[in-house]
């Protein structure tokens, strides 16, 4: 096993059991943890209170107990978040904080709350629309808010000093993070979704210093390697706003002879994409960081006259130089379903092949899947949109 791998392999083991890690780490500092959920948590702000922000991930195992929560007609994730509670894995949680809610979510929290009526759970629910001018002065409201329960539940005082040092830290990462994503975008490196997914995930979970030790290191080794030519077919992956795809659905796409050049998945560039601003009041900063993450990434969550998803989409593949596009939506998703036929459209008018993944927490029947990917890519190889890369 390389250096790189031995890296790789040890984030991939935070980013497959994060509950595990945060249980470790509490009982090695002592400090608290808190479960945030997606998609635009300042996780920065539960650093500077000296506690651990763990963004809560789809749990692997079957539903059981959180089917009698939650109708079924809930995306998988939310579902899976209900289960969760209901089966005891939240029990190391010191408090459950989030920012945004879709229905889905919204009543995922109410059935934790029913079902962990002692855990600490707060909403300090941003405002969708991001256009209307009362929307920035409730972002920073709702900020404050969320900054005073934190204290309260972590038994700290959040300085301005404490949570500059804690966006220094997670920019860091953050810019790490594109540069890995740069390499393989340009053909440098040949590291694999499954574990570009798990370099993201794990910095969901980890502690910021203790990921951006591995990162460092990790770059530097990248930075060596030396491109090499490739006939394989360059996909984009779109979609999965609020959790990662299975790993086994990614490792299927790249066994049918593709390389997946650029995605706008959470668990990928929406995550890293947009740093916060270190100069000036670093709470003002946290607000306009809310802002700045839609315009950079586009959201179907959100609506904004001055950004839109598919004009973003439109721009990254010409950029990036894919071939074809995979959408990933999970079901019962509504914002992303709504959205689907403006991308649709948009992909049309500009002869971009694509194609529909539906996916879902129960899995996928990975070869039927298998034979629709390989109708793209042969479709896309007919049509010579394909070329080579060095």
């Amino acid at each position: 096993m390389t250096d790189i791998d031995k890296i790789i392999s040890s984030l991939a083991a935070v980013a497959e059991d994060p509950l595990g890690y945060a249980r470790a780490w509490k009982d090695r500092t002592q400090g608290k943890v808190i479960g945030i959920l997606p998609m635009n948590f300042p996780a920065e702000l539960v650093r500077a209170a000296g506690a651990l922000p763990l963004l809560i991930q789809e749990d692997d195992a079957a539903i059981t107990y959180g089917r009698s929560l939650l109708f079924e007609f809930y995306c998988g994730y939310t579902r899976s978040l209900v289960d969760q509670a209901a089966t005891g894995k939240f029990g190391g949680l010191d408090g459950l904080f989030l920012v945004d809610h879709c229905v889905a979510l919204l009543g995922a929290v109410d059935a934790i709350r029913f079902e962990l009526p002692d855990l600490p759970v707060y909403l300090a629910q941003y405002p969708a629309s991001m256009d209307e001018p009362a929307t920035p002065p409730m972002v920073r409201e709702r900020l404050g808010g969320l900054w005073r329960k934190l204290e309260q539940v972590c038994e700290t005082t959040i300085t301005p000093e404490a949570l500059r040092a804690a966006i220094a830290a997670s920019n860091a990462n953050r810019a790490m993070l594109r540069r890995i994503h740069d390499m393989r975008r340009a053909g440098q490196i040949a590291l694999s979704g499954r574990q570009m997914q798990a370099l993201v995930k794990s910095a969901m979970v980890m502690d910021a210093a203790e990921h951006g030790k591995a990162l460092t290191a990790l770059v530097a080794l990248l930075e060596g390697q030396q491109a090499e030519p490739s006939n394989r077919v360059r996909l984009h992956l779109s979609g999965h706003f609020c959790h990662a795809p299975k790993p086994e659905l990614l490792d299927m796409i790249e066994s049918c002879g593709v390389t997946i050049v650029d995605d706008d998945l959470f668990t990928g560039t929406r995550f890293v994409a947009t740093d916060i601003p270190e100069d000036g009041d670093p709470a003002e900063a946290l607000a306009r960081w809310y802002f700045d993450r839609n315009d950079n990434v586009p959201c179907s969550t959100r609506a904004q006259k001055s950004a839109d998803w598919e004009s973003y989409l439109a721009a990254s593949i010409r950029r990036n130089g894919a071939d074809g596009v995979i959408v990933l939506v999970a079901k019962f998703c509504e914002p992303h379903m709504l959205y689907y036929p403006e991308l649709r459209k948009m992909f049309h008018a500009n002869g971009i092949p694509h194609l529909l993944i539906e996916t879902e927490h129960e899995g996928l029947p990975l070869e039927m899947v298998k034979t629709r990917v390989e109708a793209l890519i042969e479709g896309i190889r007919q049509s010579g949109r394909t070329r080579e890369t060095a």
